[in-house]
């Protein structure tokens, strides 16, 4: 039970604690309510029941080593993660990664998209009631974790990226894995919105509840589909192209509505332009290395070198004792499936980042979340932390 808190004005309204749980909250999320019957007069989120000191441990790493940090941040998109670390260190080191690394690095990062807004989907949608789309969701997101797999080993916790390039060239079969799936998933994401899209109980959950102001998404820091939901037309990989986004074709979903309705529109439409990119890429993927020629820093292939046992020293050498970086800065950014994930970067020029500052996009959105909740249902509010896509791990860190 909450306790009771008397206003100025004589009224009598309820504390009462939401969490921390991972239903509804999306994770060891806690807020504290305020409540007036069923009406949120206030809501402050509570966090830092996931925090596990990420970027000071990158800081005792190599920067080889680090990556396999990135995977943990947030967990539903790691390739995005592996790519902006990687990023990050190549600028320091001057590095380009050849075309076909490049042109691998947009398709997974476009299916890590696709996989982590169908996550979003599927809680969004049973958190409201819709037991059906989680199903359906989490049966899709199955096949791109087998994709991963194929080319990683791993499910989730890829760490693929390297500095320079990919681990390791995919597999014979790769490729035709992808376009199988892409044959298929337009018509899955037809079945998401013949469900829900025109559903009157769907509609009246999230039209109009939830509103957020282009004005007040840019003041709380908002990004990615968040903001572009409240009318606001900013996408990285358009307006700062990385890792070759410049090469392809495709657009950006906007909507002026700022609700949670619009929110669910939008994402639905990023997931099919993730598709004309994953194409693209596969269509035009170029022949060739999947690592950058920089001795010292990026690990040959295996047959490359002499002997197995050298082939052996090398790799150890250069994972356990890592490799000098030159001193400097940088800011990396990229866009994640929840807005803007940046690396802040300082090398002291030894082989290990003297600091490391992660800019979390969910971290950021949060801050609407009173915004968008307070004067609404309770039953609103799960609505809201829903629609607004936060993972827990990035916000704490």
């Amino acid at each position: 039970m909450g306790d009771t808190v008397t206003t100025p004005s004589g009224a009598r309204t309820l504390l009462l604690n939401m969490g921390p749980q991972h239903p509804s909250t999306h994770g060891v999320l806690r807020l504290v309510l305020e409540l007036d019957g069923e009406t949120v007069v206030r809501a402050t989120p509570d966090i830092g029941y996931l925090h596990t000191g990420i970027e000071k441990s990158m800081e005792d790493k190599t920067y080889h080593q680090a990556i396999t940090l990135t995977d943990r941040i947030d967990y539903l998109c790691p390739m995005t993660n592996n790519l902006c670390f990687v990023l990050a260190a190549e600028k320091l080191l001057g590095i380009e990664p050849p075309p076909r690394a490049q042109f691998l690095r947009v398709a997974l990062n476009e299916l890590t998209r696709i996989q982590s807004h169908l996550v979003w989907l599927g809680t969004h949608a049973i958190d409201i009631g819709a037991m059906s789309v989680f199903l359906y969701c989490f049966r899709e997101r199955e096949q791109i974790l087998n994709i991963f797999e194929m080319a990683a080993g791993q499910r989730m916790m890829t760490t693929y990226f390297r500095v320079g390039g990919l681990s390791m060239e995919p597999p014979l079969g790769f490729v035709e894995r992808i376009r199988k799936f892409l044959s298929c998933f337009p018509d899955r994401i037809d079945e998401y919105e013949e469900l829900l899209t025109r559903n009157r109980i769907w509609m009246a959950r999230t039209k109009g509840v939830g509103f957020l102001s282009a004005e007040d998404a840019l003041d709380f820091g908002v990004s990615g589909p968040s903001l572009r939901a409240s009318g606001v037309d900013w996408d990285l990989r358009r307006d700062h192209p990385y890792s070759s986004y410049e090469k392809f074709s495709f657009n950006v979903p906007v909507s002026t509505e700022g609700d949670v309705y619009a929110r669910y529109i939008l994402r639905v439409a990023e997931m099919r332009e993730s598709i004309k990119i994953v194409q693209q890429a596969l269509d035009g993927l170029p022949e060739g290395p999947i690592k950058a020629t920089a001795p010292g820093v990026v690990l040959p292939d295996r047959e490359k070198m002499k002997t197995e046992m050298e082939a052996l020293i090398y790799h150890f050498k250069i994972i356990t004792e890592g490799y000098r970086v030159p001193p400097g800065e940088v800011y990396q950014a990229v866009e994640s499936p929840r807005g803007e994930m940046g690396y802040y970067m300082v090398s002291d020029g030894t082989s290990h980042p003297y600091r490391v500052k992660v800019r979390s996009p969910s971290f950021a959105n949060l801050q609407a979340l009173p915004a968008l909740a307070e004067g609404r249902l309770v039953a609103d509010l799960i609505a809201c932390i829903g629609s607004i896509d936060i993972v827990l791990g990035e916000i704490d860190r």
